[in-house]
């Protein structure tokens, strides 16, 4: 049995003319060196300032904003004030509607800072009140619900009026007719 051989060139043809002018197989080029990967290199340092700013920021959170520090509602809340003094409001008659009247009488809860301008004067709380009260349904008044809400928007009034020196007010007087 023939044996057959096979003889493997470099690229190009057998007996092809190389650069140089020479028949024969071309001679290698001098490889090139490998440039380094500069885009790899790119990439990996972005990769690594990101995670740096991402923990960065992530830290800052925790030591100025994270648990344990308070808000800056809480911050800046002031403290609750101490009651002081209860100022009487006489009981009057306010006139509802239908021809029925309502009977209420006052206890303004004082804070202890107030009473810095002399005793608190009662007739702002008064003319607050008939202002509230006049003219409304005897039926809207009877309704406890209705009461209290007309309850604390006259507080809002009162606290108003009287510069924060006011912290509750009770009513000390309730009779409809």
């Amino acid at each position: 049995m023939p044996i057959e051989q096979r003889v493997m060139s470099s690229p190009g043809k057998i007996g092809a003319r190389n650069p140089a002018g020479k028949i024969g197989a071309k001679t290698p080029a001098p490889a090139e060196e490998e440039a380094p990967a500069k885009g790899g290199k790119k990439k990996l340092l972005i990769i690594v300032l990101a995670a740096v700013l991402v923990l960065g920021g992530a830290a800052a959170w925790y030591f100025l904003m994270g648990p344990g520090h308070a808000t800056e509602g809480e911050a800046h809340a002031e403290p609750e004030p101490e009651p002081g003094a209860v100022l009487t409001v006489e009981p009057i008659s306010v006139n509802l509607a239908a021809g029925h009247y309502l009977r209420i009488g006052l206890g303004l809860q004082m804070t202890i800072d107030a009473g810095g301008h002399g005793e608190p004067d009662p007739s702002k709380a008064v003319d607050l009140m008939i202002a509230k009260f006049s003219g409304r349904d005897m039926a809207a008044v009877s309704d406890p619900a209705t009461r209290d809400a007309l309850k604390a928007e006259l507080l809002a009034e009162i606290e108003e009026a009287y510069h924060g020196e006011v912290m509750d007010l009770y009513l000390t007087n309730y009779v409809t007719q």
